[in-house]
């Protein structure tokens, strides 16, 4: 929405889209100005930059094949301090989902 909004906002306004959008104003506001200064972002998005790369990395590394719990693994053993739940969060926001093995299937139908 933030996208769209950066495009039409000259034609025809933020407030008016917005309010088509339903959703606030300062929504567009905020992100905009996190985008020209990122020290404004909180500690948390902040972090999760630096996480989600260090996650995109341990996934890469095993070729896509780790999921959550494995990436984490890797992340500590690399010295990474980091939650759990924090890597399956961004793992799930951010897509990074471990690849089908050809050998979890059946490879023909039971009958």
């Amino acid at each position: 929405m933030i996208a769209f909004i950066e495009e039409h906002h000259e034609v025809f306004g933020v407030e008016p889209i917005c309010r088509v959008l339903q959703i606030a104003p300062a929504t567009f506001h905020r992100h905009a100005a996190i985008a020209h200064n990122p020290g404004l972002a909180s500690d948390r998005a902040r972090q999760d930059a630096v996480d989600i790369g260090k996650i995109k990395a341990a996934h890469g590394k095993s070729r896509g094949r780790y999921g959550a719990r494995k990436v984490w693994h890797q992340l500590r053993r690399d010295g990474h301090d980091i939650a759990r739940r924090t890597v399956e969060r961004l793992m799930r926001l951010h897509c990074a989902r471990p690849e089908e093995d050809n050998h979890s299937r059946p490879s023909a139908a039971l009958p």
